[in-house]
């Protein structure tokens, strides 16, 4: 009997009847994926007819409508490992997934798809922060997403040219742009909130890091009362724990508004100034300053910081605007609720007077910093989405940003503040992107 290396035409056959194998194999494996999610998650693909650069400079972005769009979402909460659970709306069954089949259409153009590819090679040995609260990480968490986005029909053309064996090496036919590796130091700084202070990632393949620092109200604060839930905000020292280190990068996205609701006591100098309405039970006696002369001061004091010494900034720092909540029949905590399944059009909603004074406050805040962070060599952008967010009452996660029982923090349970991912806080990137890459 003849061993099996010395049989020439052992191979041969193997090979022949592996092929088909493998192939009916990878055609079973995207039929199941067909059944299993392919009426959850419609298609995406690269191709596009983009725009050039010279055509979408000469519209407004920032205004526009939500139209249909049948080739969203970008990624999934299967091909995503950074979505944390309070936006993953997938993950805990929202009743519909019509929320991902919007796109932003700009007056008078296009505004081309975010491509992974494109992005990580424009930020190759660079870096970029986000500083802000906890949709600052919302959008930060979009970001990595959208880098590590997969394309269905990248797998649908992936096995027609490769074995299996290929298949498996390459994950199944899955295009991963890029995948990073969280930095953790020895002692990660944790905040009175239990939050990390710090946290990076690393894109090893492009030298690439991608920073997100928690500073809910951009300048130096101090939790004075725990059981009140009462602030010592310091309205004329940014916080040291972002502004420190802002001159090592090469661009800083900066946002905030949402905390300066919650009871505090304002200082200037050392001293005491005032307090907002909601600090009035603790410090009757005190001024009352209103939440939008606060912010404006804030963000007057973070955006100083930037061109400060001793590390002056020189890259491009964008500020985001406000980002709209949208409870109806009531606030967070008695019976508001976001279940509206669809977008508004752009004449049937009103942009709210808080809304549009915070807005107000942040272009300000630009038009009065860009000139001295220019002269040190920087940039300052706005990315103004207040408009485009606040046609989406559908993209939240409502109830389901947990398990049945559970909240998203204390007594809050139905969040109309944040965004599901994937969903319309996507945007936000590709945004980042044409102001960044295609500008």
């Amino acid at each position: 009997m003849k061993t099996q290396k010395n049989n020439p035409s052992f191979p041969k056959r193997s090979a022949a009847i592996a092929a088909p194998i493998a192939l009916l194999l990878a055609i079973g494996l995207i039929s199941l994926y067909d059944i299993t999610f392919g009426d959850r998650y419609p298609y995406y693909t690269t191709s596009s007819s983009s725009p050039s650069p010279a055509t979408v400079s000469k519209c407004n972005l920032t205004r526009g409508e939500w139209l249909p769009d049948a080739e969203a979402p970008y990624y999934t909460n299967l091909t995503c490992p950074f979505i944390d659970d309070h936006q993953n709306c997938m993950k805990f069954g929202k009743p519909s997934l019509e929320y991902v089949r919007w796109r932003w259409k700009p007056d008078g153009c296009e505004l081309p798809r975010f491509d992974a590819a494109r992005f990580l090679d424009a930020m190759r040995g660079k870096s970029m922060a986000f500083v802000g609260d906890s949709l600052a990480r919302n959008h930060f968490k979009s970001l990595l997403c959208l880098l590590s986005k997969s394309s269905r029909n990248v797998l649908a053309r992936t096995v027609l040219g490769f074995s299996l064996l290929d298949l498996l090496v390459m994950g199944m036919g899955v295009s991963q742009v890029a995948q990073p590796e969280e930095v953790i130091g020895t002692a990660p700084e944790i905040d009175v909130t239990s939050r990390a202070v710090r946290r990076d990632y690393r894109y090893g393949s492009h030298g690439f890091t991608a920073s997100l620092f928690w500073s809910p109200f951009l300048v130096k604060a101090n939790l004075s009362n725990a059981t009140l839930g009462m602030w010592d905000i310091h309205l004329d020292t940014a916080d040291a724990r972002w502004a420190a280190h802002v001159a090592g990068f090469d661009y800083v996205v900066m946002s905030d508004t949402n905390w300066f609701l919650r009871p505090s006591v304002y200082y200037k100098g050392g001293r005491r100034v005032g307090r907002n309405g909601a600090a009035a039970a603790a410090f009757p006696n005190e001024t009352e300053i209103a939440v939008p002369r606060a912010v404006r001061a804030a963000f007057r004091t973070a955006l100083g910081a930037l061109s400060a010494p001793p590390g002056r900034f020189r890259g491009n720092a964008i500020l985001r605007t406000v980002t709209p909540a949208h409870f109806e029949n009531g606030e967070w905590n008695n019976g508001g609720d976001c279940v509206r399944t669809r977008p508004f059009r752009r004449d049937e909603r009103a942009l709210g007077a808080v809304e549009a004074e915070y807005r107000g406050v942040q272009v300000d805040a630009v038009r009065e910093a860009e000139a001295a962070v220019r002269r040190n060599g920087g940039e300052l952008l706005l990315l103004d989405i207040t408009e485009a967010m606040d046609l989406r009452p559908d993209g939240h996660p409502s109830r389901y940003g947990h398990p049945p029982g559970g909240s998203v923090e204390g007594s809050f349970v139905v969040d109309c503040l944040h965004w599901c991912l994937p969903g319309p806080v996507d945007l936000w990137s590709e945004l980042l992107f044409q102001m960044l890459v295609d500008q």
